[in-house]
């Protein structure tokens, strides 16, 4: 879904920005709550492994491009606001070292990938996390169904975008069929490897999964002295 320069007109590439700017401002005194000696390292490699994902890339019509997001998928690992964090890195590395979006348009994707994405997944998440069992099984599935949700969203929202600002010879009609058509399937893939890399680090480190802390409960350190015979 990367958005090219002069895809949007002047005034929505602004404002998109200004709102990117805002989100990341939160996002940066959120993570403080979020980031710890087993947050911090993880954000690194949720950060790597979205931008290793993002690089199979396909044209979906009038500029634009669709690839697995994992907005959802990092809010669930590190939390929502660190998932902000390591979109816009993501996100700004692409747009300035491999022409992935455009300069101009970094605000919009950063708005439309990260923000919207990391927000709609971990609301997602949150809301079936209080109906569904609590159980530490049920975070895979939450997690799964929470990308699903948030990538059609994030089309949704680029289609509004365009509605107001956008500059192709493209009818509106098409790009939201073409969008919110692709993104659909998109979301079912992302759901896939959404579910199953959460799964997998549960399995061994579920103490590394922040949407999963509500079920871990950590031991206190025991400290037994051994018995002196008498």
């Amino acid at each position: 879904m990367h958005v090219p320069d002069g895809f949007l007109d002047a005034p929505t590439s602004v404002a998109t920005g200004v709102v990117a700017a805002a989100g990341v401002g939160l996002a940066l005194r959120g993570a403080r709550r979020e980031l710890d000696d087993r947050t911090a390292p993880m954000a690194g490699l949720v950060a790597t492994f979205i931008f290793a994902g993002q690089m199979i890339n396909f044209p979906v019509g009038a500029g634009t491009s669709g690839h697995l997001m994992g907005g959802a998928l990092a809010a669930v690992l590190v939390g929502p606001w660190t998932a902000v964090l390591c979109m816009a890195v993501v996100l700004l590395v692409q747009g300035l070292v491999m022409a992935d979006g455009g300069i101009t348009a970094l605000g919009t994707n950063i708005t439309l990938m990260g923000l919207i994405t990391a927000a709609v997944g971990w609301g997602v998440f949150v809301l079936l996390r209080r109906v569904l069992p609590s159980r530490i099984s049920m975070v895979a599935p939450a997690a799964a169904v929470a990308a699903f949700v948030s990538v059609p969203v994030a089309a949704l929202a680029f289609t509004g975008l365009f509605a107001v600002g956008g500059t192709a010879p493209v009818d509106l009609g098409a790009v939201f069929v073409a969008m919110v058509g692709w993104h659909t399937l998109i979301g079912l893939g992302e759901a896939v490897v959404t579910g199953l890399v959460v799964g997998s680090v549960i399995v061994t480190r579920p103490d590394l999964v922040h949407g999963a802390r509500p079920y871990v409960h950590e031991r206190e350190l025991e400290i037994r002295t051994p018995e002196v015979a008498s």
